[in-house]
């Protein structure tokens, strides 16, 4: 494991700072860290970076609540660079946005691949924003008890093809019973990190369960 004294800090004596959401791998923002930023941050688990334009050091969170606690932290091969994996309260960006890289500047022709988070952002704004023709706007539209026959009715269609023993099948009705479970939490305001910390408690306790039952 490197030491601060191994890193390369420029002649100002900072070193760049890539902040990764640790769970969507998403990049949150760029900062700079100094020897003295970098500590902190070491010894707190919270990111804390120094201002170039205030010239001060900073603790990500201290007047927003929208703290980040460490991962890890990563050097490049070069030693002059970071790496910041992270766990968000909130926003990363001071305009509220959950990442600071928001402005498209070029889009490939390769499509981008599919995530819960990105499905989660239209749902939202199906629910903002209404689109004609869109079946998730007739959900939202119909209200909480389509929504919940809905979910009753895949809930069922995942049974009938598992217990047929159809792998596919049991594979597309759960993709539905998903994206149904998922019009929920947006109708009611659950976000995925909700459900991940939800999960997370589970985790530990099934660790907890397994090691009762050992003794």
């Amino acid at each position: 494991m490197l030491k601060i004294e191994e890193l390369k800090f420029d002649s100002r004596g900072l070193i760049p700072a890539i902040v990764v959401d640790t769970e969507t791998k998403k990049v949150l923002t760029l900062a700079y860290m100094n020897r003295e930023s970098l500590a902190i941050s070491m010894e707190k688990g919270l990111t804390c970076f120094y201002s170039r334009s205030r010239e001060t050091l900073w603790l990500k969170g201290e007047t927003s609540g929208n703290y980040q606690h460490i991962v890890s932290i990563t050097a490049d091969c070069d030693r002059d660079a970071l790496v910041v994996e992270v766990r968000k309260d909130g926003p990363a960006c001071h305009l509220g946005t959950d990442s600071c890289f928001n402005d498209l500047v070029f889009e490939g022709e390769e499509t981008p691949g599919f995530t819960y988070d990105s499905l989660m952002d239209m749902l939202l704004g199906r629910k903002r924003e209404p689109v004609e023709g869109s079946y998730t706007s007739y959900l939202f539209g119909k209200g909480l008890d389509k929504i919940l026959k809905k979910i009753g009715e895949e809930s069922t269609e995942v049974i009938i093809a598992a217990k047929d023993r159809d792998r596919a099948n049991t594979i597309y009705e759960i993709g539905d019973l998903m994206y149904h479970v998922m019009v929920l939490m947006a109708e009611e305001n659950i976000s995925l990190e909700d459900i991940k910390k939800e999960m997370a408690g589970r985790h530990v306790i099934d660790k907890k369960v397994k090691q009762e039952k050992m003794r």
